[in-house]
């Protein structure tokens, strides 16, 4: 391939994985969840995750959010042109400050296992507004299908292409 200057197109591993690998201070907490997603307490089950946007003249912002999956609602989101652990761990302060969210008794986070999330400041804060927390199996969308169906929907019906944020440039 170096003789004849072929690029391979398969993708590069991500480094934020190797990265996790590397520290090892990361750490994947097991499935509580196990898709009993509807628990009719609201404040019992919250999700969260992270997606892209893309808007604008090919720029991209990253949005996170945290929603109760009782009542469908989301709690907290924050965005940001950068995805950095700040993003998720900020969308958890923010949940803080909601006077409209009420924390049931047993209440849970769920998420991916992205880096975010395994990240040890963000289990910090987790365990420190009082909830435990849940991941999803590797690979399996479906552990978090409600909050994956929430983005779906979302970048279907809001149209942001057209907009143009100057604070995120």
């Amino acid at each position: 391939m170096k003789k004849y200057s072929n690029i391979c197109p398969i993708r590069k591993a991500n480094p934020y994985r190797r990265m996790m690998k590397a520290t090892q201070e990361h750490s994947v907490v097991p499935n509580l969840l196990n898709r009993e997603f509807k628990q009719d307490v609201p404040g019992k089950v919250l999700l969260t995750d992270i997606t892209y946007l893309f808007y604008g003249k090919g720029q991209k912002a990253y949005l996170s959010t945290i929603k109760d999956a009782s009542t469908n609602e989301i709690l907290a989101y924050n965005v940001s042109n950068r995805m950095t652990i700040d993003l998720a761990t900020d969308t958890l302060l923010k949940l803080k400050k909601n006077r409209n969210f009420k924390k049931a008794k047993d209440a849970l986070i769920h998420s991916d296992q992205g880096v975010h999330y395994t990240h040890p400041d963000f289990q910090k804060l987790v365990k420190k507004l009082g909830l435990r927390q849940s991941m999803s199996r590797r690979g399996n969308c479906w552990d978090n299908a409600p909050q994956e169906s929430f983005f779906g929907h979302f970048k279907d019906e809001a149209y942001i292409k057209s907009c143009a944020i100057p604070w995120m440039n």
